[in-house]
């Protein structure tokens, strides 16, 4: 994990065999995309009934792309749905504190998948394959 001038922490990851730049957030519920990325990520989606909502704009339209391989590290998940939503008001305010943008958001779903341990103080988060 790498800190990042907003006090969140990034990490990298890869979906579906492609590299990406995520900020980990325990407060998410969800992993997600931003829906700029669905090319890039190579991600199948669908329409969703699903309105997310957080520290952002209420009731945010999503999309859902399934069956995809998420790994960070050496901890691969494979048949994982991901979200899609817009993230510019996200990006917009890592790059209010001059911070590079990032390809999504990795929540609480893998954490618990990945019974995650989370070391502040060494920067590191521990993932184990079941």
């Amino acid at each position: 994990m790498h800190p990042i001038a907003s006090n969140h922490f990034k990490i990298i990851g890869k979906v579906n065999g492609i590299k990406g730049l995520f900020i980990l957030d325990t407060g998410a519920s969800t992993t997600f995309i931003g829906l700029k990325h669905e090319e890039k990520f190579k991600l199948k989606t669908q329409s969703s009934v699903v309105k997310a909502s957080g520290a952002g704009p209420d009731k945010i339209d999503t999309l859902l792309s399934k069956n995809n391989t998420l790994s960070i590290g050496g901890w691969k998940k494979t048949r994982f749905p991901i979200a899609l939503i817009d993230l510019s008001f996200v990006n917009d305010a890592l790059e209010s504190v001059k911070t590079l943008p990032v390809d999504g958001i990795i929540g609480a779903d893998i954490l618990k998948k990945g019974l995650a341990v989370i070391d502040y103080e060494k920067r590191y988060l521990y993932l184990k394959n079941s």
